[in-house]
């Protein structure tokens, strides 16, 4: 049981982490770009054009 909430614990402080370097990316760079960040998934899909499940 303890190895199981440790990992709980470890997964929080990691989103916890990531939630912080997003904030700073964003202080300095500005918000992301929805857009952009949907055509990189696409890419990612192999749906270079992103029309992946539109079919």
């Amino acid at each position: 049981m303890s190895a199981y909430v440790e990992a709980l614990i470890q997964r929080q402080l990691e989103r916890d982490l990531l939630r912080e370097l997003i904030e700073d990316a964003e202080a300095e760079h500005g918000p992301v770009d929805l857009a952009a960040v949907e055509s990189k998934r696409a890419i990612l899909r192999g749906d270079a054009d992103g029309s992946a499940g539109m079919a």
